[in-house]
């Protein structure tokens, strides 16, 4: 029973072709196909230009434009106080 499963295997054949029914340059070629996206896709989301930086940025942005406001508010009321301390000290 045992010999009847192992006389179907060729012995010529490469382990990659007896296991995964592929040549060695295919299996070759497959693998570092995947390893060079694999570390493109990590280069892209971990990268210096990567999404995580660009999110940073923009949630950088959005604070920078809330402290603009602050900013601005402040600065308005600073001025009525200056014009209302000026106002008393002219008279």
């Amino acid at each position: 029973m045992n010999e009847e499963l192992f006389e179907d295997i060729d012995e010529t054949q490469s382990i990659t072709q007896r296991y995964l029914g592929l040549s060695l340059f295919k299996f070759l070629t497959l693998v570092s196909l995947v390893l060079i996206t694999g570390i493109y896709l990590g280069v892209l989301l971990y990268g210096t230009n990567s999404l995580e930086v660009l999110f940073g940025l923009q949630d950088y942005q959005e604070y920078l434009k809330d402290e603009i406001y602050r900013l601005k508010d402040e600065n308005a009321e600073l001025q009525r106080e200056y014009f209302e301390l000026k106002e008393i000290s002219a008279q």
